[in-house]
Parts: C-alpha cells; sequence; structure tokens
C-alpha cells in the first residue's frame, strides 16, 4: 500500500488587457496508483511589480518553465507600459 503525493500545473490562463497569468496547481493524492483526492490551488501572476515606488518585472523564476514561457511571451514591453500607466492612474484618483 504505497500512498504519494503528486503536484502539477494543470492549467494555465492568460486574461485581461493586462495579460494577467492565472495558473491553477492541482495536488493529487494517490494509493497504489488509484486517485484518492485532488485539491487544486490558483494564483495569478501581474507583469510588473511597485516596490517602494519603482516598477520592475515580477519574478517568476520559482514559477514552472511552462508558466515563464507564456509570461515570457505575453508580457510586452508595451504591456507592461499600459498596466504601469493603468495602476499609476488608480492610485492617483485619491489625491
Amino acid at each position: 500500500m504505497a500512498i504519494t503525493k503528486e503536484t502539477t500545473v494543470d492549467k494555465i490562463e492568460v486574461v485581461g488587457d493586462y495579460k494577467n497569468v492565472q495558473v491553477r496547481t492541482a495536488t493529487i493524492i494517490k494509493e497504489d496508483g488509484v486517485e484518492l483526492t485532488r485539491s487544486f490551488h490558483r494564483h495569478v501572476l501581474q507583469c510588473s511589480t511597485k516596490t517602494d515606488g519603482t516598477w520592475g518585472d515580477t519574478d517568476i523564476s520559482g514559477e514552472s518553465a511552462d508558466v515563464q514561457a507564456i509570461c515570457n511571451g505575453v508580457w510586452t514591453d508595451e504591456v507592461k507600459s499600459a498596466y504601469q500607466t493603468h495602476i499609476d492612474s488608480q492610485n492617483n484618483l485619491g489625491e
């Protein structure tokens, strides 16, 4: 009776004008090769991150090769610039 746990990225979606990348990870528990349970975790990646008032590229080094390839393909300089302008304009509304 062998119990195993597998974790795999099973869905990657690109959504919205600013090409947010939604990643779904499945955790699968099996007993003797037969699936007992499956659970999901989701997270969203944006193309840029602002730290201390300065924009930078989002760190995707911890993501799977597939996720990195998609992010690098859709996050063009034009997309990053549009996203940064949009967020900055939203933050300036309250001033």
